[in-house]
């Protein structure tokens, strides 16, 4: 069925197979796979009475798991309580790091990078305006990325470049065009320049890229401004693995079964009506109680009706659909009814153990590979232009320092575990086998600790 419907997604020839690909993926995670369908669910016959089969038509009921699991796993990754902490020996570089995430909301920027990258990748663009840091994300349909061939996890060079129609272009403010063709827009990114090119016309073979010097800009930074992320493990080597694509087909299955069951309880609140000839009544038949139909000795009239019990297994059909499609991508099948008391973080982590272990997955890919390349990309863009932030201008960063990132818990801690927790870091820290540095550290996420060198100084005033 999946096959089927992407047939009905339009295709352009002229761009990369992985462009449909990954059209087809956007649309699944968006829930506008079915948008091409021709018909509505409920019409069941065309215009000339002929039967149309359930494939060419839309389900009224469509259940997003895709979206579900994509946006569970996203919270675990770069919600409030979830997102990371960047470390280093220099406490100042420390500091500035974290106001440069701050300010430029770095955690709304990441949770919109991981939502989109779900469907195999995704690009965020370092900027840097009048000395201040911006981050944007883009999705990967359109770019095309290139690797240094020496440095293989390096761009060296990033293309965006689509078909656009003309209408658009002369919204943007660009003269000389066409409002009814369609244009080829490209620019590039490179490791000295963000380059424009000027709209040229696709059905115009002798037309190509002519450089745009108005909008094209030198940023001269040394490297690409962009980091590439590949969402998970597997795909090409341009593209990640989909978080959720072995659910698809059952998906598909779950909007139209739901379907057919929402029509088959539509049916059983006004049943047909069956009339076994002969019938005495030749006057038009009106349904109701108040309405009785007569007819001969050997005819009959019965009310065709849908049983419960058709609408029950189909329930009990979609919940066993949903549960192996849940458990083909390590979604959250956790259910809240089965819960009789407040449960410890510990617990809840056994019991969600499928959908941490695609979250940890994530974390190394937008972790390790989107977070501490924008943090070493930002350090060096402070070597090459003055950057202000929290309206403060920042001297040149140290290039020369390690960078790692600190994850919070999984789950917050409940009374008893924190309790427990700090008897045996005291008890550690007591018996000379703890730091007092790391002791604070351990505790820094489940008591809201953004300083960790603040919260000692802190502890050294306080003492008597």
């Amino acid at each position: 069925m999946f096959e089927t419907i992407c047939d009905t997604v339009p295709t352009d020839a002229g761009m990369p197979a992985r462009v449909a690909r990954l059209e087809i993926m956007r649309r699944v995670l968006e829930g506008t796979i079915y948008d091409n369908l021709p018909y509505q669910f409920h019409e069941e016959r065309n215009g000339a009475g002929e039967y149309i089969p359930l494939r060419q038509r839309r389900p009224s009921v469509r259940y997003g798991l895709a979206r579900v699991v994509v946006e569970d796993s996203v919270a675990l990754l770069f919600s409030a309580g979830h997102f990371p902490a960047v470390e280093a020996a220099d406490a100042a570089l420390v500091r500035a790091l974290g106001d440069v995430i701050a300010e430029s909301r770095l955690n709304e920027v990441m949770i919109d990078a991981a939502i989109r990258g779900s469907v195999g990748s995704v690009a965020i663009l370092l900027r840097v305006l009048r000395g201040r840091v911006f981050f944007a994300v883009l999705e990967s349909q359109y770019l095309t990325p290139v690797w240094d061939v020496q440095a293989p996890d390096t761009l060296s060079q990033v293309t965006e470049k689509y078909k656009v129609n003309g209408a658009d272009l002369v919204a943007q403010g660009y003269a000389g065009v066409d409002p009814a063709a369609m244009y080829w827009f490209q620019r590039i990114w490179d490791s000295e320049a963000e380059t424009w090119y000027l709209p040229w016309p696709v059905n115009d073979a002798s037309a190509g890229p002519v450089r745009d010097d108005v909008r094209s800009v030198r940023h001269g930074l040394g490297f690409v401004p962009m980091v590439w992320i590949r969402n998970l493990p597997g795909g090409d080597g341009i593209d990640g693995a989909c978080t959720f694509r072995a659910a698809i087909d059952s998906n598909i299955e779950i909007d139209y079964q739901l379907s057919q069951a929402g029509r088959g309880l539509k049916y059983s609140s006004d049943p047909t009506l069956l009339i076994k000839e002969p019938a005495t009544s030749d006057s038009e038949i009106v349904k109701g109680a108040g309405n009785a139909l007569v007819v001969s000795e050997k005819g009959d009239a019965k009310m065709l009706e849908i049983g419960g019990t058709a609408c029950e297994a189909v329930i009990s059909y979609v919940r066993t659909l949903r549960e192996f499609a849940l458990e083909s991508v390590h979604g959250n099948r956790a259910n809240a009814d089965r819960l009789t008391a407040a449960q410890s973080g510990r617990a809840l982590e056994l019991m969600n153990q499928g959908l941490l272990w695609l979250a940890d997955n994530l974390r190394i890919s937008y972790g390790n590979g989107g977070i501490l390349p924008l943090m070493k990309m930002i350090v060096r863009a402070s070597q090459v232009f003055p950057l202000t932030v929290m309206g403060e201008v920042l001297a040149p960063l140290d290039s020369t320092q390690r960078l790692r990132l600190r994850w919070p818990r999984w789950y917050p801690l409940s009374a008893d575990d924190r309790l427990k927790e700090a008897q045996a870091v005291a008890t550690l820290t007591n018996a000379g086998q703890l730091s007092r540095e790391t002791a604070v550290k351990t505790i820094a996420a489940s008591h809201s600790i953004a300083d960790v060198e603040a919260e000692l100084n802190a502890i050294d005033q306080d003492a008597p």
